[in-house]
């Protein structure tokens, strides 16, 4: 079996022509035996049963792959059925590139590559994404679209740090009608500690490089985010927007 789309093994069973039994075992034996749970192209072995372990698909990272490297293994994701790829730490020089082979739209701020457009939302509710500062929209961007290709509506909420407090508080309906809030900050990180005193939801806090000498690239606003007294606060890597987006999707798909 080549189409690895749940769907479709779901549908096999509708119509008589796979066992449940046999579907759910062939579904685990997958990547385990020659029925393109993998594709061997030499320089990357593509996990084309990433989506029906995890529901979502395999993401290509960007960063330290040349363009042709990019386009192959995006190429053996759309011949298995994978409609929407997403690209990220994608720089300039390289999309100008991948642009003569592939096919996709490219956010330059978010460094951000997408292949097949964006899906319909069908996550539960609203993924809120809150930054301190303009600086900082670059890593929200990479989470935004993150939470959008995966299926999610996503909020944006720019500029609107501690340093003016009545910034945030004029959005404080989104702030406390959302499903999931993603808070980038860089310098002293505080947004998400008070986003999260504000919230009944998982806030998901992103600490960023920006900021004067003293914050570290992101190290103090890593530690102040960490030690965060307000409850429900989880804190990913320095700039990594993916898997702040990542994460906010995985909440927001599960049942209530």
């Amino acid at each position: 079996m080549n189409n690895l789309d749940l769907k479709g093994v779901l549908q096999q069973v509708s119509d008589g022509s796979l066992t449940v039994d046999d579907a759910l075992l062939h579904l685990k034996e997958l990547p385990f035996k020659n029925l393109k749970g993998f594709e061997d192209i030499g320089f990357a072995k593509v996990d084309l049963h990433r989506k029906v372990r995890q529901g979502a698909a395999e993401v290509i990272y960007g960063a330290g792959k040349t363009p042709e490297q990019i386009a192959a293994i995006a190429k053996v994701m759309l011949n298995n059925n994978q409609r929407n790829i997403l690209i990220t730490r994608l720089d300039a020089s390289q999309a100008e590139s991948l642009l003569k082979l592939l096919n996709f739209e490219y956010y330059a701020e978010a460094k951000v590559g997408v292949i097949g457009g964006m899906p319909e939302p069908d996550g539960i509710g609203d993924i809120v994404i809150a930054t301190g500062g303009t600086s900082d929209i670059p890593v929200a961007e990479e989470a935004a679209l993150t939470a959008e290709v995966l299926g999610n509506k996503v909020k944006r909420l720019y500029d609107v740090g501690v340093a003016g407090l009545h910034r945030m508080l004029a959005h404080i309906d989104d702030i406390m009608t959302a499903r999931v809030i993603i808070a980038v900050a860089g310098m002293e990180g505080a947004l998400a500690s008070v986003i999260a005193g504000l919230a009944d939801c998982p806030v998901i806090a992103v600490p960023t490089s920006i900021g004067y000498g003293a914050s570290f690239n992101g190290i103090a606003a890593l530690l102040a985010m960490l030690n965060s007294c307000a409850s429900g606060v989880t804190v990913v890597n320095i700039d990594n927007g993916f898997g702040a987006g990542y994460t906010a999707s995985m909440i927001n798909h599960l049942a209530s």
